[in-house]
């Protein structure tokens, strides 16, 4: 004969008094802290690092069909000055800036207003982009400033500048105006 399972009611006693107890701690319950971007929270020289390192890669981004010195043209940028040293600087490219961006009072990783480049060497080639430069009209207002970068007042050209290096390491810092490591001979 077949004695039938026989059931307990402890375990389904115990578990719904657990239950009745943790429900009585539900407005005590621990939670979770509320959930902030992790930017806000950072301390502010990380929170400028990771938007300058932002800015730095879109940047690299959109200017990286600039290699060819003809897209460049194509699409609205003319020689500024060809490569020059300057004497109280150094070496700085020739300058091939867009006017429409120029003039439109933006400054936007996104759409540079200038790109540098260095001349090619005695053995012929193609000049080598080396850089980026943002730029303001200077209407006798203060040096603007981007990603905690001061623009630099180009008098000859009515602007302010801020140079970008970032197809060529530059020793002296990646903002800096000149670059000691673009050279404007024909080597």
């Amino acid at each position: 004969m077949h004695t039938p399972p026989r059931y307990s009611l402890r375990p389904t006693v115990f578990i719904a008094a657990a239950a009745a107890l943790l429900g009585g701690c539900v407005d005590r319950a621990p939670v979770a802290p509320d959930a902030k971007p992790a930017a806000s929270s950072a301390p502010l020289a990380l929170r400028q690092a990771a938007e300058e390192e932002r800015a730095v890669a879109t940047l690299r981004r959109v200017t990286a069909r600039y290699h060819d010195l003809d897209v460049a043209k194509s699409e609205g940028f003319v020689l500024l000055h060809e490569c020059e040293n300057r004497p109280d600087e150094g070496p700085v490219g020739a300058v091939y800036y867009n006017p429409g961006r120029l003039l439109d009072g933006k400054i936007d990783p996104a759409s540079p207003d200038a790109l540098i480049y260095e001349p090619p060497r005695r053995d012929g080639g193609q000049p080598k982009l080396v850089g980026a430069e943002f730029a303001t009209l200077d209407a006798g207002q203060p040096a603007p400033e981007f990603l905690g970068h001061t623009f630099q007042r180009e008098e000859e050209f009515g602007v302010f500048g801020l140079h970008v290096w970032i197809w060529r390491h530059n020793p002296e810092g990646m903002f800096e105006e000149a670059n000691p490591t673009v050279s404007c001979g024909a080597e």
